[in-house]
């Protein structure tokens, strides 16, 4: 394991080697972060050196491991000019960093030698000779170190070496050949306002203590009210937790909205309520009605096309039916961009029966959301603007740092009243300023991460233009895959047609099952594929892909892609490590 301290000096090589005396060693780090890092490594080395060349110049010494740096001095003057002792971290704690009396300078030596760590890791997160993932399994790494909580607090070498161990066993999201997910990719921009947050480390209550953030989510969720289609971005909204609870939010205004009495008397106040999505939507639906005391029974499922779409006419059919029954129909939940096909349900027909029937609607754009972003692609949610509610995730396809969720909701006002509990320690009536900046009341939590900096600062750095281009690149290399492996000898598609979204659905069939009938043995001997071809991939590395059954399908390939930093090139070295993989099974 690389010894802390030794930061920007040992990322070009996975044992720590570099060396910043060496002026080759030098010049090459320049050379590799400017490569990787579109310019910021240049600057680095301006800011180290005095420019990029300057350590080939000097020979000076340069810190290589964290007992090197300098420490405090005992002087009060703010600069000094006193001589410094070397800093150990073998013999410094927690308790010697700030607040401490005079814990300025080991607080910024510490720092920034954890600045080094998380530097060395972004880099090597986009340098494709570095493995996605160094696989071990759990009873692996709980045997090979000491996880354990002690009494007696460790010191802060030992406290460095966890965060390098921490990000060595940790998945590099942003890598370009990381397709696990819905969410990936690292934001440089939303990396930092994520640092500025948790430096901030205030709460998202109220105006009082969040002045500049409380304002920014108000014009984002503005700005994202207006995208959606409603006039003047009127409305209500809030960042949640994730999508999941964004959608138990929809439910739970919605059932308000039908019975506000159930806010004070429960359900026991209320008739038999029933809810209605696809049967390939989130599972969320089911978790906030069993949240919210509606229950699992009450979620009906419709059935979809073989594309994934929800099929109206089922969904009004089972609307019928449960009005026969006696029940009430209070919220369908229409999906745009399922989790798994990638599919949009038909908007503009839900909203109709929606109408018809007076019943809440709302569209989990979770997934799908961002490509209202996009002038090419938006059309694919068209009638999302008659939605009563939608949830959107800016960290899946606009690629903003987790955990970024967005619910917004058409009728102002409906939220709070739903919500708000008054509580007078934090919600005073008589503050000097307009109460309606006071957004926590609204809420279901108390305490809530400021998640809005994130979107707001890369939409500053993008602009609308910058979000549509990497949303269109995406769907690009989505395209890409399908056209390759459509008609390639040893892959299937899952469902006829180029994909909606980034996910492209697919079997692997390795050389032994190409030769037997499409049977109940072939079926068993496919779904083991591409449990197995995921296993070797994590093992070695090299990529990451999700695999899932699905209905009456076996185990297949769900390729998604929100990640801006991949290429075709990494496209085709996807293809070509499945079937190295896969070749013998």
């Amino acid at each position: 394991m690389a010894s802390p301290g030794s930061g920007f000096w040992s990322f070009g090589s996975e044992d720590g080697s570099g060396d910043p005396e060496n002026p080759g060693t030098a010049r090459a780090w320049c050379q590799v972060a400017q490569k990787f890092t579109g310019g910021i490594g240049n600057k680095l080395c301006a800011l180290l050196y005095g420019d990029a060349e300057k350590p080939a110049e000097s020979g000076g010494s340069q810190p290589q491991r964290a007992t090197s740096r300098k420490a405090a001095c005992a002087c009060n003057q703010k600069p000094c000019s006193c001589p410094k002792a070397e800093v150990n971290y073998a013999f410094l704690h927690a308790t010697d960093l700030l607040p401490a009396c005079d814990g300025e300078r080991p607080t910024l030596a510490f720092l920034q030698e954890v600045m080094d760590i998380l530097l060395q890791y972004v880099v090597k997160s986009f340098d494709r000779s570095t493995k996605v993932i160094d696989f071990h399994y759990p009873n692996e790494l709980l045997q090979e170190y000491n996880w354990e909580l002690a009494d007696q607090p460790q010191n802060l070498e030992e406290i460095l070496m966890h965060c390098q161990t921490t990000l060595k066993y940790a998945i590099k999201t942003g890598h370009p050949r990381y397709f696990n997910q819905l969410s990936t990719g690292l934001d440089m921009v939303g990396l930092a306002a994520d640092w500025l947050t948790s430096t901030a480390n205030t709460n998202m209550f109220t105006y009082e203590i969040a002045p500049v953030f409380v304002l920014l989510e108000y014009v984002t969720l503005k700005k994202m009210r207006e995208i959606i289609g409603w006039p003047g971005g009127s409305g209500d909204g809030i960042f949640s937790p994730g999508g999941a609870i964004s959608n138990m939010y929809a439910m739970l205004i919605a059932r308000f909205k039908m019975f506000p009495e159930v806010k004070e008397k429960g359900m026991a106040a209320v008739p038999r309520l029933i809810a209605f999505t696809s049967e390939h939507s989130h599972f969320s639906l089911k978790k906030g009605a069993a949240a919210l005391g509606i229950g699992t029974d009450s979620v009906i499922l419709i059935k979809c096309d073989e594309r994934g779409k929800m099929i109206p006419s089922d969904l009004e059919r089972r609307i019928l039916e449960a009005k026969q029954k006696g029940f009430v129909p209070f919220l369908v939940s229409a999906t745009a961009g399922t989790t798994v096909y990638g599919a949009f349900d038909p908007l503009l027909a839900v909203a109709d029966i929606c109408k018809k029937y007076k019943i809440w609607m709302h569209v989990d754009a979770a997934w799908g959301g961002g490509l209202l972003m996009s002038r090419k692609h938006k059309w694919k949610l068209s009638g999302v603007e008659r939605a009563n509610s939608v949830t959107w995730n800016p960290h899946k396809m606009m690629g903003v740092p987790l955990q970024c969720s967005a619910l917004l909701v058409r009728e102002e006002g409906l939220m709070q009243s739903c919500n708000q509990m008054h509580a007078s320690y934090l919600f005073q009536q008589d503050k000097h300023y307009d109460l309606s900046y006071d957004t926590g009341d609204k809420a279901l939590q108390c305490g809530r991460h400021v998640d809005v900096f994130k979107l707001w600062l890369m939409w500053r750095a993008k602009g609308t233009t910058g979000f549509e281009a990497h949303i269109d690149k995406c769907l690009e290399l989505a395209e890409y895959l399908y056209n390759i492996i459509k008609n390639r000898e040893g892959y299937e598609m899952v469902f006829d047609g180029k994909p909606q979204h980034t996910n492209v659905c697919f079997w692997y069939v390795p050389p032994s099952l190409r030769v037997l009938d499409n049977d109940e043995e072939r079926l068993s001997r496919l779904s083991k594929v591409a449990p197995v071809i995921k296993a070797r991939m994590m093992e070695h590395g090299t990529t990451m892909v999700s695999y899932q059954p699905l209905g009456d399908k076996v185990n297949f390939f769900r390729m998604v892609i929100s990640n801006p930093a991949a290429t075709h090139q990494d496209i085709d070295f996807l293809i070509e490590e499945i079937e190295r993989l896969g070749q013998d099974l």
